[in-house]
């Protein structure tokens, strides 16, 4: 009985997907959604489906040596490169790394972007975070939630007709609340391609935040090992809650088989999805 119903199940996943679902991530920086939503992104890539990346600030502020139009120039151009190694799309919104406020002008640049690609779910930061520029875009989304179906706010666009499931990325932050990873996704099959999107942000991981977090002296002298160091440094593995997670969603089988994981806790905005819904906004969980 319980094989038929599992049958039955992946049968009615398989009808609903027919249409190619749409994601947008939405980060402060132009390498945020690289680092917090990489894999999962490329899992719904290769499982046919629509991904925007949407980066608020165009990382004008983000080098020691670099800034202003010709950082933003560089950086926007390292979007690009990572478009074509996911198959995504990536939008810059010209707006100053470092100085982003939750305006309403800023706002409605994000009900716009949302609504154009008419996304079925939305993942964002949240609001407690060490950097302003993450906390505002936390803010900036959450203000967004409702008002993308209200057709009086920014009415040049067209209003969606069903609210998104509006996500969190992970984070470590423990006040005033923690984290809670409510989906969990296996992008162990996936690595190399999420490495491979970091890697094209070669201004950030390679020069930028080496400096800024005093460990320049540990970058690999060769490019052919980046890739690996990458994986050491700026891959986590699965942490006791995110393994929780992970057996809901997978089994304890599978999920002792996980060697990497992206987390996402679901907004209290928004549409609220059963676990039905989960399942199948996020079929790579079948």
């Amino acid at each position: 009985m319980k094989n038929i119903l599992l049958l039955m199940l992946l049968a009615f996943t398989s009808v609903a997907q027919t249409k190619p679902l749409r994601i947008i991530f939405i980060g402060a920086h132009p390498d945020d959604c690289d680092i917090k939503g990489g894999g999962t992104a490329a899992l719904f890539v290769e499982m046919g489906h629509q991904v925007k990346f949407l980066s608020v600030t165009n990382g004008d502020a983000g080098h020691q040596s670099q800034g202003g139009g010709m950082l933003a120039k560089r950086r926007i151009a390292e979007t690009q490169e990572v478009a074509k190694r996911l198959g995504v799309a990536y939008d810059v919104l010209d707006n100053h790394d470092g100085e982003l406020l939750p305006t309403l002008e800023i706002r409605l640049q994000i009900i716009r972007k949302i609504r154009e690609w008419k996304a079925d779910v939305v993942i964002a930061p949240r609001s407690n975070d060490y950097h302003p520029d993450h906390r505002y875009t936390g803010v900036l989304v959450q203000d967004a939630a409702f008002m993308v179906g209200v057709p009086n706010v920014a009415p040049d666009v067209e209003p969606l007709r069903k609210n998104p499931v509006f996500l969190y990325f992970q984070d470590n932050f423990k006040k005033p609340n923690p984290f809670q990873p409510d989906i969990a996704v296996d992008i162990t099959p996936v690595i190399a391609k999420k490495l491979a999107g970091l890697d094209a942000h070669q201004s950030q991981f390679y020069e930028w935040l080496p400096w800024i977090g005093n460990y320049e002296s540990e970058v690999p002298k060769d490019p052919a090992k980046y890739k690996d160091w990458l994986l050491q440094k700026r891959v986590a593995k699965p942490n006791p809650e995110v393994q929780k997670s992970l057996i809901k969603w997978y089994g304890a089988t599978r999920a002792a088989k996980v060697l990497y994981a992206e987390a996402f806790e679901i907004c209290e905005y928004g549409t609220q999805p059963t676990e039905a819904d989960i399942r199948n906004l996020f079929p790579m969980l079948n």
